[in-house]
């Protein structure tokens, strides 16, 4: 049992960031396997955005994990607390979704995490479930169970009470709430991104309250979007949507830059830290060009979403399109050296646009694409390697960085 417990805690560190604590997960495995009964995995989703990118997959593919292990998923969707928002990250209030609206995305929900996770195994529930029963007085026991100095130690929440921005009370419990989702699964471990560590933290406290063994806690990455610097996010126009066509999802994961494709590796592939290490190796010493393993990479992922076949016309289009055989005649290379650039005066300098004016309302209009992606923001940053420009419809740049 050691060398079965010790095999099943390699596959689950994989990737993580916190795990709070690998003793406590130790004795839960051997209680697990000793008594045949898989442990409770849970991982909630307020359904505030109907479409999934590659940055939920990453903790999609640890769930699937674990589900591989042999224990239960618990696929939470937050009907009830999407309704309020979830205030992490949050320099404002949120406003709050429609019951209409949650219902809604929480269904396309429902449709794509079976990409990745299997039906048979996975147990969907909405928290509306037990909040919808529960009493003003049973509000008031679980608010009684937590003061506001706890909940006022959060960064975000700690940033606007000092900058007097305001905080509804609903933000205050919202919290509390999603640790009572542990409660009422009771959940022996719950899963989320590094941002959400704090509301998983207070699920143990709240379930030691119910007098409940407290759920092991484990965080993973949050995954940079194709500009290599900022999280994954449809707002951020960075993200790679795991319902996008082969040759689009394909363009846009060639597109990252190279030092970033090793952390997608990582979070988004089966290649075990040692192979991917060597991989990393063998680029540095040149025995491999970046561009074939990052290709190797998109086949992969794309294969995971559409199929092998797919993966491969996909490869074989991107190649015909974006080859430098096929590179538009009027295209020029400029040089540049890697770090951040204001766009707009770059490309004022080098005589691509008449002003910096016009650069801003390109960018504004989405009319300005690196490696296929719109870019939306004035600032960039370039790393080492070649990028393809392109500015309106008829203008094409070869950017070499060094």
């Amino acid at each position: 049992m050691k060398e079965e417990i010790k095999k099943a805690l390699e596959i689950i560190k994989k990737g993580v960031v916190n795990l709070i604590s690998e003793e406590e997960l130790i004795r839960k495995l051997e209680k697990s396997y000793k008594e045949k009964k898989p442990l409770k995995i849970k991982a909630g989703f307020d359904p505030t955005a109907p479409d999934l990118h590659l940055g939920h997959t990453v903790l999609l593919r640890k769930l699937k994990q674990f589900q591989d292990l042999g224990h239960e998923i618990y696929f939470l969707i937050g009907d009830f607390t999407g309704m309020i928002g979830d205030p992490t990250g949050r320099s404002e209030t949120r406003v709050a979704l429609t019951k209409e609206q949650v219902l809604e995305n929480a269904k396309t929900y429902e449709e794509q995490v079976f990409k990745i996770l299997d039906p048979n195994k996975t147990k969907v529930v909405f928290n509306s479930q037990w909040f919808s029963k529960m009493t003003v007085e049973d509000v008031i026991k679980l608010c009684a169970k937590y003061t506001v100095a706890r909940i006022l130690e959060r960064d975000d929440f700690k940033k606007r009470f000092e900058s007097g921005i305001p905080i509804s009370i609903h933000e205050l419990i919202y919290p509390l709430f999603q640790a009572y989702d542990s409660v009422a699964l009771e959940a022996d471990v719950e899963l989320g991104g590094t941002d959400q560590l704090f509301n998983l933290l207070i699920g143990r406290d709240i379930q030691k309250e119910y007098g409940q063994e407290p759920q092991i806690v484990i965080t993973l990455p949050l995954l940079e979007g194709i500009d290599g610097v900022q999280k994954m996010s449809k707002s951020f126009g960075n993200y790679i949507g795991i319902m996008e066509p082969p040759f689009e999802m394909y363009g846009k994961i060639m597109s990252i830059p190279d030092h970033i494709m090793w952390k997608y590796y990582l979070l988004l592939t089966d290649f075990s830290e040692k192979e991917i290490e060597e991989m990393k190796e063998k680029v540095e010493k040149g025995e491999y060009h970046p561009k074939e393993v990052k290709k190797k990479l998109a086949r992969y992922i794309v294969s995971q979403f559409h199929s092998q076949e797919l993966a491969l016309k996909a490869e074989e289009e991107f190649e015909r399109v974006f080859s430098k055989k096929e590179m538009p005649t009027e295209a020029i290379t400029i040089k540049v050296k890697s770090g951040k650039i204001w766009l707009p005066g770059f490309l004022r300098d080098q005589g691509l646009v008449k002003s910096s004016s016009e650069a801003k309302r390109l960018i504004s209009q989405k009319a300005i694409d690196l490696n296929k992606a719109p870019i939306t923001q004035e600032e960039i940053e370039l790393f080492p390697g070649e990028y393809f420009l392109k500015i309106g419809k008829k203008k094409f740049i070869r950017l070499e960085v060094d």
